[in-house]
């Protein structure tokens, strides 16, 4: 899942304020680190499949607690090399969330397949279990659980739905790096694990590049062999024979080593998002905003902080003239789009996400951002929700 690569909302925001996000500082920080680990790459100019995504998958199996990482090319990669590595195919179903970035269902459309969209928790934004339960068919073959914003879906409860009903699990971790549920980090629990590195995600490539996490050896196996083209060298067999049509998805090597140089960071990076987690609450407690859920043993990460229960659109344009960075996470769900149109939903069918689409803000959160900014930010909101409640009390009284 995506979100835009910008340090700012618009132009308003160019030259002052908070941007949404900003990649710059991170990346003065580790600067030196990272040209050294360029200058490697380049000394051994070894750009595909080379040291540092071997030494890479090597460091991510151990931070997630599994036996395998496949290094790709991008997380829609992931999500697709997964699925097709489990065998999903024409006329198979696949459970997935309506609210979350489109490339989560495109991976299932890649095989032939059809997404079958679910509503959210009510109160919350992930997927709810008990709804995809309603949509389970004889064709039901696999669910996506998407862990949106940074936050751990109820694992637990979809993880017992998968396992009664036969299902494979693939799990969408691109929001959500270094999180985890019950102890263990978020990619570990499914059949597979899908990661994004896009450059504004928890931990951020320099461009594209994604992994799959698996325990399984055949399952393993199946993704490295569809990743190269299916060359038949890499599983030992002769070079150039194809058991099977693949596809060109290596991470790069260049994305391999600014990525060594950074998961070391990772666990302070997101240890600092939930702080200033923490100091929007702290501020918004009071002010009948719909905020995030707390994370709980590292239930949540914040990729993204975003609120409700405030006039969206008036509030980002008063954001905006104060130089402010705000999206929104998503405006439409999927099954409203019209690359899903075929599927033949309609307004009204999932509520839940529905009314998220409409509501949903998402304000500044990444790790570098400052005391003085959330300063800046929180004192804008709260301007914002004064002058709302004095436009409320002088209607009444009028």
């Amino acid at each position: 899942m995506s979100q835009s690569n910008t340090n700012s909302s618009g132009p308003a925001a160019a030259s002052a304020g908070v941007p949404l996000v900003d990649l710059r500082p991170q990346h003065w920080s580790l600067q030196s680190k990272i040209i050294v680990a360029l200058r490697e790459v380049f000394a051994t100019s070894a750009f595909v499949l080379g040291p540092n995504v071997g030494a890479f998958e090597t460091e991510m199996a151990a931070f997630l607690g599994v036996n395998h990482a496949i290094g790709v090319a991008s997380g829609t990669d992931a999500l697709t090399l997964s699925l097709m590595a489990l065998g999903i195919s024409p006329g198979d179903e696949v459970l997935v969330p309506s609210f979350t970035y489109t490339a989560t269902a495109a991976g299932v459309c890649h095989m032939g397949a059809t997404p079958v969209f679910v509503d959210s928790l009510p109160g919350g934004f992930n997927m709810d279990p008990a709804d995809a339960e309603r949509r389970i068919t004889p064709r039901t073959r696999a669910i996506i659980p998407v862990h949106l914003y940074g936050e751990a879906v109820p694992m637990g409860d979809l993880l017992a739905l998968a396992k009664a009903h036969n299902l494979r699990v693939v799990e969408d971790v691109a929001q959500a790096a270094g999180a985890k549920w019950q102890g263990k980090r978020l990619g570990s629990l499914g059949d597979t694990g899908c990661f994004s590195f896009y450059p504004t995600k928890n931990l951020a490539a320099c461009g594209d590049a994604g992994m799959v996490a698996a325990n399984d050896e055949g399952l393993a196996r199946r993704i490295r062999l569809l990743r190269t083209q299916a060359d038949a060298s890499v599983l030992g067999g002769k070079k150039y024979y194809h058991p099977t049509v693949g596809f060109n998805s290596r991470l790069d090597e260049i994305q391999a080593a600014i990525l060594r140089v950074k998961l070391p960071h990772l666990d302070a990076w997101n240890r600092a998002r939930c702080s200033h987690a923490e100091a929007y609450r702290e501020q918004f407690k009071d002010t009948g905003l719909v905020l995030p859920a707390a994370s709980r043993d590292g239930s949540h990460v914040y990729c993204l902080y975003t609120i409700r229960g405030a006039d969206r659109d008036a509030l980002r344009a008063h954001l905006r003239r104060q130089g402010i960075g705000t999206d929104t996470y998503y405006p439409l769900p999927l099954h409203l789009q019209e690359a899903y149109a075929y599927l033949g939903y309609k307004p009204g069918d999932l509520p839940v996400c529905e009314q998220l689409a409409k509501e949903v803000l998402s304000i500044p959160i990444y790790p570098d951002l400052t005391p003085e900014q959330i300063a800046v930010v929180t004192g804008a909101i709260l301007e914002f929700l004064g002058e709302r409640d004095r436009l409320v009390i002088q209607e009444t009284a009028s």
